[in-house]
């Protein structure tokens, strides 16, 4: 004998629970956004921004299509809370400012590049993901302390 009951499946909308056949968002789609806190600088305004700034400036060479750019982004809002007026952060778009990328010898994204008085600190430049730790090491080499 058949039931006439229809099977649980059967409805469009359960209670409590997305219809059925209705893609969910991916949870990453649910997570908060990253709302960032860092100014981000095209080649018109590096210039002032960085080369004239009066505090060392980290900038962070960074594309939408990189996964660790990405990855970076959080520390580079975290660095520029944590360490106050004794540093400042940028971001420059890789794809948005070739002559920048060309420049500074940008090969590998992210990039991370200390400028102090206008200057290009030797030996500052890093390519790759870094952890807060490797962050707040690398900061220190080049004379940045909170």
């Amino acid at each position: 004998m058949l039931s006439s009951r229809a099977p649980s499946h059967a409805f469009s909308a359960r209670a409590g629970r997305a219809p059925f056949g209705a893609v969910r968002p991916c949870y990453r789609a649910r997570r908060q956004l990253h709302v960032a806190r860092v100014a981000d600088v095209n080649e018109a305004a590096f210039e002032e921004q960085v080369l004239k700034a009066s505090t060392p400036v980290l900038v962070d060479f960074w594309a939408a299509w990189c996964g660790p750019c990405k990855l970076v982004a959080p520390l580079m809002d975290w660095a520029e809370k944590e360490y106050g007026g004794k540093l400042k952060v940028v971001k420059v778009e890789h794809d948005a400012n070739p002559a920048l990328i060309a420049k500074y010898k940008v090969y590998g994204l992210p990039t991370l590049i200390v400028f102090k008085e206008g200057q290009e600190v030797e030996g500052s430049k890093r390519e790759g993901a870094v952890t807060k730790a490797m962050l707040q090491q690398y900061l220190t080499k080049n004379g940045i302390a909170k």
